[in-house]
């Protein structure tokens, strides 16, 4: 069966636009609920969201199919992902879902599947929910009597917050330290401020006035300059950067140079390394993941393992090889001794750690390694398959004999929007520069 919903990260789209509409929420939830409903034990389903103006639309949907299908329903309102998959265990629910499109604007939304450990759902379950979203519903629908409720958790947020708290070193403090947290107008808007302020950091909130319509906008990981803007302005020791959802995260320094998530995984493996805490000896990244990182570990004796893109990928390796580190180049970094998804707030807070213990400018401690140069673009298309043009398939080939192995070429689809993203990397920027510029205009060709 050919996934006709389900992208690398959930169901994906514009809002109420298919697949991202409210009759899909509600199979979706009744097949959820259906799949992970097993035993006679009461049942429950928690649901989080960010500040998109379509989030309540689709909440509602949801709310309908799995108390349909007899399961009872939390709803945590605006709260981040790694939130969500925290709380689906501490709650012991069946199943958790996040409802957002992520770093996207507010246009589009999402819907994301926790399963009761705080994974994210498998290929497999995803393509069980698809198949009995197209046929049997109705024979799951609950007796009227076993249908299910629906409340509000008043303290999801003060939960989370405490949660995150713990990750912090206990012998250690944020005094003293100037903090801008840019939050995307976005899930975290309210518990990342709180979290560094109750660690004792001064801290300069911005992107934290959410009115539905501005998540990510201009703001945010994937726009971090406002965030670099606000750590010259006031002269701040550090700067925070999350997406809508906060599952990802990137950084400045008191100069307000960008901390990617590649310096962020070399960080936290150098500082584990040499404290015992790492497995695996190394860390996952992905096929993106620059190969500069990839140098630097082996100077540490320690090995790159790259899955592909997506959280879950790495999520994915990581279990297989026993890694408690991993992450994308993006700024989803995962640290499986806290938690089991990307969040933003605690890979923060480890780099944060590592500068209070080291007690030197961030602009010394969390540069680790010099980058490859790297270039990244990204193109949109509506329909068919460029990749499969012989233009695009020749223009690779000739740009892979320009870099004759001093670097590499890495052109594929996204999981979650209709863009083509092209990717180089090798020891000459201009060539590399010239390399995807061909590339794109190759596809740019076919595609209109």
């Amino acid at each position: 069966m050919n996934r006709k919903l389900f992208g690398t990260d959930g169901i994906r789209g514009r809002a109420n636009i298919f697949p991202v509409t409210p009759e899909i929420a509600m199979k979706a939830g009744m097949a959820a609920g259906r799949i992970f409903t097993r035993g006679d034990h009461l049942h429950r389903v928690v649901i989080g969201k960010d500040t998109r103006l379509s989030g309540y639309m689709i909440e509602s949907a949801l709310v309908a199919g799995f108390t349909s299908v007899g399961m009872d329903v939390f709803q945590f309102g605006p709260l981040p992902t790694p939130a969500v998959a925290m709380l689906t265990r501490s709650l012991r629910a069946d199943l958790g879902v996040m409802i957002s499109a992520s770093h996207n604007h507010f246009e589009d939304n999402g819907i994301k599947f926790f399963g009761p450990d705080g994974q994210k759902l498998s290929d497999e379950h995803e393509m069980q929910i698809e198949a009995l979203m197209e046929n049997g519903l109705e024979d799951g629908l609950a007796k009227p009597r076993k249908i299910g409720r629906a409340k509000r958790i008043d303290d999801a947020q003060a939960r989370y917050i405490e949660f995150a708290k713990r990750t912090f070193p206990k012998q250690l403090t944020l005094d003293g330290l100037r903090v801008v947290i840019d939050c995307a107008h976005g899930a975290a808007y309210k518990v990342a401020p709180a979290i560094l302020w109750e660690l004792g950091a001064e801290v300069i909130a911005i992107g934290d006035e959410p009115n539905g319509l501005n998540i990510n906008n201009e703001c945010g990981s994937t726009s971090p300059e406002a965030m670099q803007r606000k750590v010259r302005e006031r002269r701040a020791d550090f700067g925070i950067a999350l997406d809508g959802d906060a599952d990802r995260v990137v950084m400045a320094d008191e100069e307000g140079n960008l901390i990617d998530g590649d310096q962020i995984l070399a960080l936290i493996a150098r500082s584990w390394s040499k404290t015992g805490k790492l497995k695996g000896s190394g860390v996952v990244g992905t096929v993106m993941s620059n190969a500069g990182l990839e140098r630097y570990l082996k100077t540490l004796e320690l090995k790159l393992g790259r899955a592909s893109v997506g959280d879950r990928y790495v999520v994915e390796m990581m279990n297989r090889g026993g890694y408690n580190v991993g992450g994308e180049q993006s700024g989803h970094i995962i640290l499986n001794d806290f938690g089991t998804t990307g969040d933003g707030v605690v890979a923060a807070l480890q780099v944060l750690a590592v500068l209070a213990d080291d007690n030197k400018p961030a602009s010394e401690a969390a540069h680790v390694f010099d980058p490859l140069p790297q270039v990244l673009e990204n193109v949109r298309f509506r329909n068919g398959s460029p990749l499969t043009d012989a233009r695009v398939t020749e223009r690779i080939k000739a740009g892979e004999a320009r870099l004759n192995g001093t670097g590499r070429i890495l052109v594929r689809k996204s999981g979650t929007e209709p863009v083509i993203r092209v990717m180089a990397e090798g020891e000459d920027e201009s060539v590399v520069r010239e390399v995807v510029h061909d590339i794109v205009a190759s596809i740019e060709e076919v595609a209109t």
